[in-house]
């Protein structure tokens, strides 16, 4: 496996300049805009797929009991609500075609 940078915020915001042509400032507000929809939509309980990319799907998991690994000691592990992403084949194809 190969070592790799992080895209971040401004990476997406230089991108959409270049390619687009938006100045700096409007295409950084373009990715926060896209991002706070995504959270919002997210944080009132919405699935959210973005065709050819994936999926970010919220799943509610029940009360269970786990261990702790040092002591062995049962421990009640509370309900609650995660996300989970699930890349689209397209993403997958991609992915793999890079190795």
């Amino acid at each position: 496996m190969r070592s790799v940078g992080t895209l971040t915020r401004a990476d997406l915001a230089e991108s959409i300049n270049r390619r687009v042509g938006l100045s700096r400032a409007d295409s950084l507000e373009m990715v926060e805009s896209i991002l706070c929809h995504v959270c919002d939509a997210l944080g009132e309980g919405e699935n959210v797929k973005i065709s050819g990319f994936g999926t970010f799907l919220l799943r509610d998991k029940s009360e269970r009991v786990g261990r702790n690994p040092k002591t062995g000691v049962e421990v009640p592990i509370t309900p609650r609500r995660v996300l989970t992403f699930r890349a689209s084949q397209m993403l997958k194809d991609r992915i793999c075609a890079l190795d």
